[in-house]
């Protein structure tokens, strides 16, 4: 995430292998595009104050060659590539600071704590040897954030998350995730000379939230890039995969653990990410949990629903979510998300 006096211009990528993609994710809203001009791109950022895009052959071509040049040659997870890759895209963007969400954990690219530090402490570093600012945000990933996997799903959950109290009743708002986006998102208006303290920036995004402004200013980038707000609107709680099955659970007790990176490899086979990068994805497919780490479960109860467009692949994806969630007798103890923050 990019803040310059309060503009956020945002580069992304697709999804790939068990990783989400934020471009597919944008993609899924009825007419929503991002394949935007370097002018449209500076036009909408000053309307609505942010904008989403990613590479073309115009802007960073070589990231885009690159990137799909580590996809077959096994090297994604290398930290020099990855900083080379991120860095170049946040430059193109003319970003004065930057904020970035370093996951750690089964879900992530880097497994272990420490592969997760070298590449915090590395786009840190960069970011300050070319003169920006720079924070680092460590956050855990050994489950799903939220409770939606899937394309149209994250919009869907991320759409009730910032309408606040004038979400659906039934909505459960997920914890972790606003954990963790009123973090990145503090740490992005202190960044931007915004706020002076965290605490202050946390207060400031929760206003935005219950005053309706969050929204506001989500519906206005939508209609801005094309897409139809209205007709999005209408579709929230209703589209989904025509297939569907849900995963239940053998005894009762407490969910224990629920493995992110197999969750994910599920989402691949329902078309939620990509084996290839020319493989399509599968906008309403992913899955729904009805319960987190910690909840309590009965035996036969379901902890998720998975949705997708052929019946063997939601019956493939619904017995490798069902391995990945374990139950014990006692509640495990939960942690913070936020790990560890650096900055320069």
């Amino acid at each position: 995430a990019a803040a310059r006096g309060g503009q956020v211009p945002r580069m992304s990528g697709r999804a790939l292998g068990h990783t989400g993609g934020t471009l597919d994710n944008r993609e899924s809203i009825p007419g929503y595009t991002t394949a935007l001009s370097a002018e449209r791109f500076r036009a909408i950022i000053g309307e609505c104050g942010y904008a989403m895009t990613g590479q073309s052959e115009a802007v960073v071509p070589a990231d885009r060659l690159l990137y799909a040049l580590r996809d077959v040659t096994a090297t994604v997870e290398s930290i020099p590539l990855i900083t080379a890759s991120i860095m170049s895209k946040k430059f193109a963007e003319g970003a004065a600071s930057l904020v970035f969400d370093v996951k750690t954990g089964s879900g992530a690219f880097m497994k272990s704590l420490d592969d997760s530090r070298a590449l915090a402490r590395s786009l840190v570093d960069t970011g300050r040897s070319l003169e920006r600012g720079a924070v680092a945000v460590i956050t855990r990933m050994d489950e799903p954030l939220g409770f939606q996997v899937g394309n149209f799903l994250e919009v869907e959950e991320s759409a009730y998350c910032l309408m606040g109290d004038r979400a659906p009743r039934e909505f459960r708002r997920p914890d972790d995730l606003m954990e963790v986006t009123l973090r990145l998102t503090a740490w992005m208006l202190v960044s931007g000379g915004c706020a002076q303290s965290l605490d202050e920036a946390d207060r400031m995004c929760r206003r935005a939230i219950d005053s309706g402004a969050a929204w506001e200013r989500f519906l206005a980038n939508v209609e801005l890039q094309g897409g139809e707000a209205s007709r999005l609107e209408k579709e929230l709680g209703r589209r989904r995969a025509p297939e569907r099955a849900d995963v239940t659970v053998g005894r009762s007790g407490y969910v224990a653990s629920i493995d992110a990176f197999e969750v994910g490899m599920a989402g691949v086979g329902l078309g939620v990410g990509r084996s290839r990068t020319e493989d399509q994805v599968n906008p309403e497919a992913g899955v729904t949990f009805h319960a987190k780490v910690g909840d309590r479960v009965d035996s036969g109860g379901a902890v998720a629903t998975v949705w997708g467009g052929r019946r063997s692949e939601v019956d493939a994806a619904a017995a490798r979510i069902g391995a990945a969630v374990t139950v014990s007798d006692s509640a495990p103890t939960r942690e913070s998300l936020v790990v560890e923050e650096m900055d320069r």
